[in-house]
């Protein structure tokens, strides 16, 4: 018999192949997870419709496969065969009832099955973000007993688990350092000077750091990016005229000032993109405070100094702080602590002259501002055409906590915000 993709709803017409946990050969039983399938909407499994021997595999991992291309055939006629003795890696070995490989004090306790010798041969059936978590915590999947169909692992089992293993159920257990994921691609080191003269330096520790946070970033966060352009025209005006003042109180007077001002009196309009997600406990982390960072282009790499309780300050003290943070930055006296506990990062890459680009999320923020070079525009007001000074704004947002229409209303209320930026504000 052939296992064929299912139909996969939502209009999701096929899928990647993300994980396989079956190998011809092998015994499957009706329900069963065989493969992992991740599109654009999710990451899901898919069962097997029967039970049997696999007696061939039509796809790999990293394929794309459409609904109605068989996955794997099976022959039921091996269904009722129990698994052979030396074959512990068969995928019936997930029960509950395997016989252990070797002897174990009968259990005292509720849940010691959780954490006996791993199951050596099977691929724990859990989602990306699972795995990872696992990794993270030196945890084997592998010890862990899944409680959702077919034996899937999620937050809650792990959670479990680790109770446990802290009530140090039964004999003291000893947890081996996770395996890395077979689908994880390996660094391959290539010899550029086979091809003509090359120059080497190391990478810096801040550039490992950055490195390691952004991939983290990318590969863990849904991002989706939202673009827009604001009217500075009348914002620019302002800081014409209150720069001289500024300057006279020992600061300087800068876009990145007002935008200030504007995200955090939008933030409170919006306060889900001023949270956290926190990925263990499955809660959404509201803060009530305003720490907003500054991403500080330096020689060493991209440095984000926080300015805190943004809303409690007025324009002179956040022009001030503002410009001493920079300096900090790119002197590299900030501290530690300076770098921590924002919940908002705002991006300008004006002085510079680019246009729109797509930030990467400083997490576990759940939003990012990318401010691009303002340029001179013809726009239609009132049905005339006029010069204006027009801002790229660019939103990036994880799509975990936050829905394209929320990100919109806040793009809006903050185009309204730069837009109408009060005279008030500048005469604290």
């Amino acid at each position: 018999m052939d296992l064929k993709l299912p139909n996969l709803g939502e209009g999701a017409d096929s899928g990647t192949v993300v994980n396989l946990f079956v190998k011809e050969g092998d015994q499957i039983a009706k329900d069963q997870p065989v493969i992992e399938l991740e599109n654009e909407k999710a990451v899901a499994t898919i069962p097997s419709t029967g039970a049997g021997k696999v007696t061939k595999i039509f796809v790999r991992t990293g394929e794309k496969i459409s609904v109605g291309q068989n996955i794997l055939s099976f022959d039921p006629g091996g269904s009722e065969a129990p698994p052979k003795p030396e074959k512990p890696g068969s995928s019936e070995s997930t029960s509950s009832e395997a016989t252990p490989r070797e002897p174990t004090p009968a259990p005292s306790q509720e849940g010691q099955e959780e954490i006996s010798e791993p199951k050596s041969g099977i691929t724990p059936v859990a989602a990306p973000s699972i795995r990872k978590l696992a990794r993270d915590l030196g945890i084997d999947l592998s010890r862990v007993r899944g409680s959702e169909r077919g034996g899937r692992i999620v937050l809650a089992d792990l959670r479990a688990y680790i109770e446990r293993l802290q009530r140090g159920v039964g004999q003291p257990v000893t947890v081996p350092p996770a395996k890395s994921v077979p689908s994880e691609a390996k660094s391959e080191s290539i010899d550029f000077s086979k091809w003509g003269p090359v120059s080497k330096k190391p990478l810096s520790p801040l550039r490992q750091v950055i490195s390691r946070r952004m991939t983290e970033s990318w590969t863990t966060v849904p991002r989706v990016t939202q673009f827009d352009e604001a009217d500075i025209t009348a914002m620019m005006e302002l800081r014409k005229k209150y720069a001289p003042i500024y300057e006279q109180k020992g600061t300087r007077l800068t876009l990145t000032s007002f935008v200030l001002k504007a995200v955090v009196e939008t933030l409170k309009k919006h306060p889900l993109l001023n949270s956290s997600l926190d990925e263990t406990t499955q809660e959404i982390i509201t803060k009530e405070y305003y720490h907003i960072g500054i991403a500080v282009d330096t020689e060493a790499g991209l440095i984000v100094p926080i300015i805190r309780d943004v809303d409690k300050k007025d324009m002179v003290t956040l022009s001030k702080e503002l410009e001493t943070l920079a300096t900090k930055a790119r002197e590299r006296k900030v501290s530690a602590e300076e770098l921590k506990g924002g919940t908002f990062t705002i991006s300008n890459q004006g002085g510079i002259g680019s246009a729109h680009f797509t930030p990467i999320i400083n997490k576990p923020e759940v939003a990012i501002l990318g401010l691009g070079r303002g340029a001179t525009k013809a726009v239609v007001r009132e049905n005339k055409i006029e010069p204006r000074l027009m801002l790229p704004l660019t939103l990036a947002y994880d799509h975990r906590l936050i829905d394209g229409a929320a990100a919109a209303r806040f793009v809006v209320d903050l185009v309204k915000g730069l837009e109408g930026f009060g005279e008030g504000a500048l005469k604290g």
